[in-house]
This record gives structure tokens, sequence and C-alpha cells, in this order.
């Protein structure tokens, strides 16, 4: 019996030509291809296709994960079909770091890509639709939103690396038939049987039950996942909408995040935990964030950890800290006096910035340059008489006045000689304090950076 599905040559004049060519039309004229071939069936069909489509404008890369022993010689087969084609190929080893080794070796992958990517270049990855299909039933079972239900797109941008699936609309049943009437070499990973991977159990275990069922299910995800794109276009936009109107990527103003939708909400804080890395947070850890820093006490010094940053309120905002910002003051040593001797246009490094000695129009007296002056932190319970303000009042009051945060004040510094305080040195910049030494035509320490 003649098979139903077509026959490589007429899905080439048909359909797979003309819709290889009109997605090329999307990509600027001067592109090139990188190739990321496995050895696979689908990603060497893949190059064959190409090569014969685009002979001048491709090369092939293969990562080699380390993780079998016939790793490298899957890499030196790759190596060789694409000399035979006269493609230049390039071999990464890399090195696979430990936990969800699927997720760890595809972030390996990827960093590999990025590493060779050169300008002007996309990436072309054989991912066909039963690819497609696991992916958006594995990330159902992990419980994803509409971002991950919309699984692998046609033509993906990630930053400065742009990502193309010609075969993504393909069946895997037309790939195995084009493979062997093109006669393409490829090799067969075992771990692609082992169902203690996540892929290999949905492959061997799952689909043939789903499919014993659900003939076109295959067709069906692939439908879902296309849908989910468009729900995950248009909320994006609405995403991008609330963000601007409640802050940006560092900070948010909770009074108007408060007049959001209870659903816009937790999309939002999700969208704005990732920031610009390649996953959300889980329900839980946003709900976390809810519970435990947005709506605790007013007092309470409240912080959730999550992915290297710290979320933190303070005054109806609330910052994303990165870690290295939010424990500056644990990590930061003991209090010591810094002795100073000044002069005009010097440059000075402290805990809150660079500052440059600048002449002001009201300063410090120029009888104080060249003398020691000292530097001390701030310990608590201090008071200042600005300059220019009635009376004495408590630095904590100025602080918060200012607006300099809580992970911020072990920056600030006092300036002062013989027990008269001359200024603070703020994030913000120095404070000029009522002394004898305040002058016309003085001088100040001005932050630069």
């Amino acid at each position: 019996m003649r098979s139903t599905l077509p026959t490589f040559n007429e899905v080439w004049q048909r359909q797979f030509r003309t819709r290889v060519l009109k997605q090329m039309q999307c990509f600027p004229p001067e592109s090139t291809l990188l190739i990321g071939c496995s050895g696979g069936m689908d990603s060497m069909l893949l190059l064959h296709v190409l090569s014969a489509l685009y002979p001048q404008k491709i090369r092939a890369i293969y990562i080699d994960h380390q993780l079998q022993d016939s790793s490298a010689a899957w890499g030196a087969f790759v190596s060789a079909q694409c000399a035979a084609r006269g493609i230049d190929c390039v071999i990464e080893k890399v090195d696979v770091q430990s936990g969800n080794l699927e997720q760890q070796a595809r972030e390996a992958r990827y960093q590999a890509y990025l590493k060779h990517r050169q300008a002007h270049e996309i990436l072309v990855l054989a991912h066909h639709q039963q690819d497609q299909a696991e992916t958006l039933i594995l990330r159902l079972l992990s419980g994803a939103g509409v971002a991950g239900l919309s699984a692998m797109k046609i033509l993906d941008v990630r930053g400065q690396l742009s990502i193309w699936r010609p075969l993504l609309d393909v069946s895997r049943e037309q790939i195995c038939q084009w493979a062997t009437q093109l006669k393409v070499e490829h090799i067969e990973d075992p771990s692609n049987l082992d169902t203690h991977y996540d892929r290999a159990w949905c492959r061997r275990e799952l689909w043939p039950l789903l499919q014993s069922r659900y003939a076109k299910m295959q067709q069906a995800f692939a439908r879902t996942s296309y849908l989910m794109q468009d729900a995950d276009d248009i909320l994006q936009q609405v995403l991008a909408q609330d963000l601007s109107a409640c802050g940006s990527d560092g900070v948010l103003d909770l009074q108007v995040f408060a007049q959001l939708s209870a659903a816009r909400q937790r999309q939002l804080l999700s969208a704005w935990m990732k920031g610009q890395d390649s996953y959300r947070p889980h329900f839980e850890m946003v709900q976390r964030l809810f519970n435990e820093v947005i709506h605790a006490k007013i007092d309470a010094q409240a912080a959730l950890h999550w992915n290297q940053y710290y979320y933190v309120r303070y005054q109806q905002q609330l910052f994303r800290l990165s870690a290295a910002e939010y424990l500056a003051e644990k990590n930061q040593s003991a209090a010591t006096v810094v002795h100073l001797q000044l002069s005009l246009n010097q440059k000075i490094n402290l805990l809150s910035g660079s500052y440059q000695v600048a002449p002001a129009q009201i300063g410090l007296s120029h009888c104080l340059l060249g003398k020691v002056l000292n530097v001390t932190q701030r310990q608590g319970g201090e008071k200042i008489h600005l300059y220019a303000r009635v009376g004495a009042w408590p630095l904590k009051k100025a602080l918060q006045e200012a607006q300099i945060f809580p992970w911020q004040r072990y920056t600030i510094q006092i300036l002062s000689i013989d027990n008269v305080m001359l200024g603070v040195f703020t994030p913000k910049g120095f404070w000029l304090a009522q002394s004898d030494y305040c002058e016309v035509g003085g001088w100040q320490p001005n932050l630069s950076s």
C-alpha cells in the first residue's frame, strides 16, 4: 500500500521549500545560519536540507556534553558529514553542572551557542512537532503558565540570540520518511531510550498511551502552543503597561500596584521577579512575596531571597536588590577612622561613592585644605545641623527624609575635625553641616559616581 505521507520532493515543491524561504525573509539579508547538530536524525536531515538550499550561508556546531563515552565519536561523525558537504563545523566541549541534568545540559548548550554565534548569525535547531507536543506536556505537568505553555516558537529572539526552528510544523513520521528517502546518515543517542529522563519517559511511556486514545494528539498540542503564544503576546503587552505604571525593573510602587486586579498583580510580580532570567518563579514563591514582604507589618524588616536577588519593601515601595547590594553591610569590615588631607580637585573614594574636591559658592574654609580630617562611619544617635537649616535634628530622620534606603545606610560617613562635624557623605552626595568652618567661596566634595 502506498504511504499517505507526501514524499520529500513533493513537500519540498509544495510546502516546505516555500515556507522556509518565506521565514528566511524575516531575517536581515546579511544573515547566515548556525545549525545545531547533535548527529541525530532530525539535525542531520536539517543539515542536508539547508546545505542544498543555502550552501554558502551555513555552518554547524556540535556540543559535546561529555556525558557519554561516545560523545566525542559523535562529534567526529558530525564533523565528517559537514566536511563532505563543504560546511565549516565547530565542536565545543561543555561542562554540565549538577542538579537537573536535562535543564543544566540545555543551559550549557545555549551558553556555547552564544559563545560561538557570529554577528548576523541565526541559530537553527531541528525541533519538530512531536518535540513541541512533548515540551507542552512536560510544562503542563510542572504547573507552567501561559508563557510556559507557549512552548517553542518557529522564530524566537532571546536577547542577542535569534533562533529559527524550520521543522517545528513537521511531524516526526515525515522526518523519518524523508531521512530514509534521502539516505541521511545519523547516530542514535541511547539516552533517548532512558526513561530516567523526563523527555524520554514522556516519549516512550506516556506518548503511546495518550496517542492510542487521541490519534491527532500531536497536532492538537501544537495548535494549543500557538494559541498560548497569541495569549502570551497579549499578556506581555499588558505587563509592559502595568510595569510602566508601577515602576521599573528595580522598584515597584505598591500604591499603584494595589489598584491592579489580583490576577494582574500575580502576573506582574512573576514577570518582574523573572527579570532577564530564563524562568519565572514558581507560583508558591510569588505567593510568599505577597505574604512575607508586601503584606508584612509596616515596621517589619522583611526580605525574600530568590534566585540571587532580595525583595525588600520600604515606604510603600518594593525593591529588587542584587545579593551584593543587599548584603554589602554584612560583608563590610569593622568600622575604622579614615584620615584625609585634601586639596582642590583631589579625588577620594568612600563607601558612598567617588568624590572630587571642588570650589563651591558656600562650602568649607580653605584653611582646612592640607589639614588632617577624620572620616568615621555613622554609629547611630548622631544629630546634624545642616547648613541653612534651623537647629540640629537626628541624622536618622534626615536620612529617612532623603529616602536613603536602610540597606545603603552603612555607607554614611561623617567628616570632622577636632570633634566638629563638617558634613556627611551619603549616597546622594555630601551634606554640609553648619559650623564655624562654613564660608562663602569655600569648597565641597562633589559626588561624581
